[in-house]
């Protein structure tokens, strides 16, 4: 079964690009891509940009809000997703439990339909 892997941190805490404490961050998620790929899970997965660059859209009585930033507010924000593969929903969370976001944020883990 695919499972949807929604990471989130703070993204105010999130190291700066080029300095050591980034380069070591991206360590770390490089690590868990190669567990997770040389295991034969991995099914997708990225970074995602900045929640001030998102846009939140609802549909209402037929007219399209789409307002600005996440849908969620507070603390932790979306920062990245994967897409993977296990035998059942303990196999997944064990699995998340490896990945850099469930140790400064949270990994929320999701079955994915199949359609």
């Amino acid at each position: 079964m695919k499972y949807l892997y929604l990471l989130y941190a703070d993204e105010s805490k999130m190291p700066a690009p080029g300095s050591a404490q980034f380069d070591a961050q991206n360590a770390g998620y490089n690590k868990y891509f190669e567990e997770i790929d040389g295991k034969g899970i991995f099914k997708a997965g990225d970074p995602v940009q900045g929640s001030k660059t998102s846009k939140t859209v609802r549909v209402r009585n037929g007219s399209t809000q789409a307002t600005a930033g996440p849908f969620v507010h507070g603390g932790d924000q979306l920062v990245g997703f994967y897409v993977i593969e296990a035998k059942d929903l303990d196999e997944a969370v064990a699995t998340a439990a490896n990945c850099p976001a469930a140790h400064v944020g949270a990994v929320e883990v999701r079955p994915i339909f199949s359609m």
